[in-house]
C-alpha cells in the first residue's frame, strides 16, 4: 500500500527547482503517487498595491505565457514524463493550499533556502505553505 497518492509539487521555475522536481518525482516512483506540478505568479497589483493608474492585463498576460513556455521546457529538461502542470495566478501560499485541497494532495514538494535570523521570523513561501497545509509537506533544502 501506498503512503502518497496525490503529490503536488511547488516550483518557481529558478534554477534550484529541477532539485525538488527530482526528489518528488522519485517519491513518487516509489510510492506510485500522480504528480502535479503548480507554478503561481502573483499578480502585479499585489506588487503595487493597485496604485498604479493603468491597466496591467497585457503585461500580465505575457507574464502568464512566458511562464507556461518556461513550464513546458522545464518538465521537458527534467524528463518528468507524464505529470500534470498547473499555472494559476493568485497569493501563493494560498493558490497551493486551494489547489491541494482540490486534488485530494496528501503531500506538498517546496524548496526551501533554509532561512537564518530576520527572514526566518519574517517567514517565507514554504513556511506559509507548511502553516496552512492540511497534508503532509516536504521542505527539500536548496
Amino acid at each position: 500500500m501506498s503512503i502518497y497518492h496525490n503529490i503536488l509539487v511547488a516550483i518557481d521555475l529558478n534554477e534550484e527547482a529541477d532539485k525538488v522536481a527530482q526528489k518528488a518525482y522519485k517519491i513518487g516512483l516509489q510510492s506510485g503517487a500522480k504528480i502535479t506540478l503548480i507554478h503561481v505568479t502573483e499578480p502585479l497589483s499585489y506588487a503595487y498595491g493597485g496604485d498604479i493608474p493603468m491597466d496591467l492585463s497585457a503585461i500580465q498576460k505575457q507574464l502568464h505565457d512566458h511562464a507556461q513556455q518556461r513550464m513546458e521546457t522545464f518538465v521537458k529538461q527534467q524528463q518528468l514524463g507524464d505529470v500534470d502542470q498547473l499555472l494559476v495566478s493568485g497569493h501563493i501560499e494560498t493558490e497551493v493550499h486551494r489547489v491541494a485541497n482540490e486534488l485530494s494532495t496528501d503531500l506538498i514538494v517546496v524548496g526551501s533556502h533554509g532561512r537564518h535570523g530576520l527572514a526566518l521570523l519574517l517567514g517565507s513561501t514554504s513556511n506559509g505553505i507548511l502553516h496552512g497545509a492540511t497534508c503532509d509537506v516536504l521542505a527539500v533544502r536548496v
